[in-house]
């Protein structure tokens, strides 16, 4: 993630279209270039108590005004419905938000180095107290590509314990100080669906891939309510900069340590206290029978909660990623033999968490990058919708990155749902066809094959591996190329404007089981809009991503403008 927050903190203020924050009074809005998301285009609509009241013309629209209502003229600003990212982390990225963000120096391993020494240098960090950062890519490491391990963060410091994430989330490293504090060393066992990186004598280097990062996560950091609040304050804020008004969102173990009943609590919290700007549907991550048994026998399971915090899908992680060569494939790397990936269950435990969510009323979203994990995923969703049919069940992969013709034809006869990240393309590009070979490499991000076969398609970024900017991700669907223009990959697989906007709404608001109460701009549903400074379906394709969010809109309120006015 290169240029991380750019557009949330260096806005462009040109026009104000927006003006009083008027919750209960009747709100007219004309003069609108209005895409409705699933009724074409209308000119104005009017909000009375959060919803939506009618939707149409300016004159119709005038008709309703009482006495004490409010008539905003939106200037034929374009305006949709409020964004849906249907898969990222909300907690995550308020932690990120507050710790290093790597994305501005990993050109080269030293500037990586030089980078973290100067962070530390900046701080006051307490004895003991860690130095923690994420978004480094060795893949654009220019004198070596390869993971940091401890002896390069030990040039850094030996005193003060350093803890960096790579980009993708599925491996960090630590420095001598820090393993000291964890209490690794060469006896240490290995964990089970994960693994920290020895040298040849058996010594950690201070490379953690998937499960073995509870090992540092469980001890370097752990947070209180409190700062559960403040982080996912922060996160939503800085959402809502970008259109955001939903969240499909895996917290559960951010930090495993913490019972996530205190997660529960802090976001229920935020409601009350009427600081929760993004609705959120939980993705409950249960890595166990144990815990997912535990969890229904308290009563939780799809649908329980508020418009603004619900659980929803029971959620697992399947493998890792493409970046780490971690996710896991059929065959082995193209560009290292060895490995094939990692699983991070057996089938056996794959089949018995999906078949328990699925009879006890959770739907299922799997996290699956390599083709491997998915036939198991697919295998496991198969058998559960056998012995307990359900029409309308909503499974669903997240990711849905390498496929195979026969993996696609069942997300279609199976019904599931297909949680993408075309944000992804920005660097998978770059090295799929490496990883995995230019024949494999044709089934993957096959997103208009999936569209077009009628499979409902979601799109989010999976923030903070990646930046939550929507435009970014329908830039990216619709020319199928880098940001920066290399491209396009496999450009019989974009999709139009119109099914990109559409993968971050109403599609959105199908995976989380919320398409009649919100998603586009219909009578009844929520208030929950976007206006944008240009009209997408006009730009050039290419210049996507500059179109800025000049106000986004929840219920009705406005919780962001492109002026920075205060809003409590």
């Amino acid at each position: 993630m290169k240029k991380y927050l750019n557009k949330f903190y260096s806005k462009n203020i040109i026009i104000k279209i927006l003006t009083t924050q008027g919750e209960k009074m009747r709100k007219i809005y004309t003069n609108g270039n209005i895409y409705t998301v699933t009724n074409g285009n209308a000119e104005a609509f009017v909000e009375e108590e959060g919803k939506f009241i009618y939707v149409g013309n300016n004159e119709d629209a005038l008709s309703y005004k009482q006495e004490d209502s409010e008539i905003i003229d939106l200037q034929n600003k374009f305006v949709t419905a409020g964004f849906n990212d249907s898969h990222m982390h909300v907690v995550e990225f308020g932690d990120y938000l507050e710790i290093m963000h790597m994305g501005d120096f990993t050109g080269s391993l030293k500037e990586l180095k030089d980078g973290i020494r100067k962070f530390i240098s900046e701080k006051d960090f307490k004895e003991n107290e860690w130095a923690r950062g994420r978004g480094w890519n060795n893949d654009y490491f220019t004198d070596e590509n390869r993971f940091p391990n401890r002896y390069d963060l030990d040039e850094v410091s030996t005193t003060c314990p350093i803890c960096i994430i790579r980009a993708c989330g599925h491996i960090c490293v630590v420095n001598s100080k820090g393993l000291e504090l964890l209490g690794i060393t060469k006896d240490s066992p290995q964990v089970e669906g994960g693994v920290f990186d020895v040298d040849e004598n058996g010594e950690p280097l201070g490379i953690f891939r998937e499960n073995a990062l509870e090992l540092v996560y469980s001890k370097a950091l752990t947070p209180d309510k409190n700062r559960f609040k403040k982080m996912i304050h922060e996160a939503c804020r800085a959402l809502n900069s970008y259109g955001v008004t939903s969240a499909q969102t895996d917290d559960f173990v951010a930090f495993p340590q913490v019972d996530y009943e205190v997660l529960i609590a802090a976001y229920q919290e935020l409601e009350k206290e009427g600081k929760l700007t993004v609705k959120i549907n939980q993705q409950a991550q249960l890595v166990n029978m144990q815990d997912l048994k535990e969890f229904i026998g308290k009563g939780y399971k799809t649908g329980v909660g508020s418009d603004y915090f619900k659980i929803g899908p029971l959620k697992l992680i399947g493998d890792g990623s493409l970046g780490a060569r971690t996710a896991y494939m059929t065959q082995p790397y193209n560009d290292d033999d060895s490995t094939c990936g990692i699983p991070i269950y057996t089938q056996e435990q794959l089949d018995e968490m999906v078949e328990y969510a699925h009879k006890n009323g959770m739907h299922v979203v799997i996290h699956c990058i390599g083709d491997k994990i998915m036939y198991m995923v697919v295998e496991a969703m198969e058998k559960a919708l056998k012995k307990y049919p359900k029409e309308d069940h909503r499974h669903g992969i997240v990711h849905c990155q390498i496929t195979t013709k026969e993996l696609l034809d069942k997300f279609k006869e199976l019904k599931l749902h297909a949680y993408i990240q075309s944000i992804f393309l920005d660097y998978d590009i770059n090295i799929v066809e490496d990883r995995i070979g230019k024949e494999r490499a044709k089934y993957t991000y096959n997103f208009k094959t999936l569209m077009d076969s009628g499979v409902i398609t979601s799109n989010g970024s999976d923030c903070p591996v990646e930046l939550p900017d929507v435009m970014n991700g329908v830039q990216c669907a619709v020319t199928r190329k880098t940001l920066d223009g290399k491209g396009p990959f496999l450009p019989e697989q974009a999709l139009s404007v119109e099914e990109a906007i559409k993968s971050y709404t109403i599609m959105g608001a199908y995976g989380s089981f919320e398409e009649k109460t919100k998603g586009s701009i219909e009578i009844g549903k929520v208030c929950d809009f976007v206006v944008l400074g240009q009209n997408p379906f006009e730009v050039e394709k290419d210049k996507l991503k500059d179109i800025e969010i000049l106000a986004t809109y929840l219920d009705g309120k406005c919780v962001f403008d492109i002026f920075n006015i205060e809003i409590n």
